[in-house]
């Protein structure tokens, strides 16, 4: 009776052991190039669109959204958001500029071309990263989960929760659309996750320790901002507060 018992106990500990799981695997990077980055600027969206970086900013009182040349870092186009409101992430829909605010359950929506404000959304909980695929607005709210919404009425369509071997991930920060799969800051850590949309599980992790030179890392604040130009195949990062962006290829 024992041995069937102890037959029986490694049986099921071997099934345990199959159905866990895998971790998904880190991988390097490497510099192509670097650009200049407003040491001001407080990152907390960043999308690349028609040449030009678009940026949204955070901190009550300094939230913005911006538009950016991308070789000299200078700001081509800016609108201050109200003094309230701790910008969160953006995206570009179609003709429209997205953004979402921290605490307050608003967000905004304005005119891609003029940053003219067009009407605002609601959502319950925080708002930190937003990006987008074919059909639907893709939402960070701080936690493992990841909300899909509709791009018209922000009505939340779907939820999935990120999982690295069967265990959430939680700090889902600023977020990026790149070949089919969700890129996302994990808040407070030099990792980027790269996400199945359907199920949520992490694919791979990309580990950017020792992106930003120590002479550059006075006064700055976390890893935050990805932007990628799908037309030339380009993956831009960048930080909070860095004074610079990052072209990388992932190793």
């Amino acid at each position: 009776m024992q041995l069937r018992l102890v037959v029986l106990s490694l049986m099921t500990a071997c099934v345990g052991a199959q159905v866990q799981p895998a971790k998904a695997p880190h991988a390097s990077y490497s510099v192509v190039r670097v650009f200049p980055h407003d040491r001001a600027a407080f990152t907390q969206g960043f999308e690349y669109a028609d040449g030009f970086f678009y940026e949204g900013t955070g901190l009550s009182g300094r939230s913005s959204i911006r538009k950016v040349a991308i070789e000299t870092g200078q700001v081509v186009q800016r609108r201050d958001v109200d003094a309230e409101y701790f910008g969160e992430g953006i995206t570009i829909w179609k003709s429209d500029l997205i953004e979402l605010t921290w605490q307050s359950k608003v967000g905004f929506v304005y005119d891609r071309s003029t940053f003219a404000p067009k009407r605002t959304f609601s959502y319950p909980g925080e708002g930190w990263g937003l990006t987008h695929d074919d059909t639907a607005l893709i939402m960070s709210d701080g936690s493992a989960a990841l909300r899909f919404l509709d791009p018209v009425s922000f009505a939340e369509r779907r939820r999935v929760t990120v999982t690295d071997g069967g265990m959430p991930i939680q700090r889902l920060n600023e977020l990026e659309y790149v070949k089919g799969q969700i890129y996302a800051n994990i808040w407070q850590t030099n990792l980027i996750a790269r996400i199945a949309p359907e199920s949520g599980r992490v694919l791979g992790w990309i580990d950017l320790t020792g992106l930003l030179p120590a002479a550059d890392r006075a006064d700055v604040d976390v890893l935050n901002g990805i932007a990628y130009d799908a037309a030339r195949d380009r993956l831009f990062v960048t930080g909070k507060l860095w004074p610079k962006v990052f072209e990388i290829k992932v190793r």
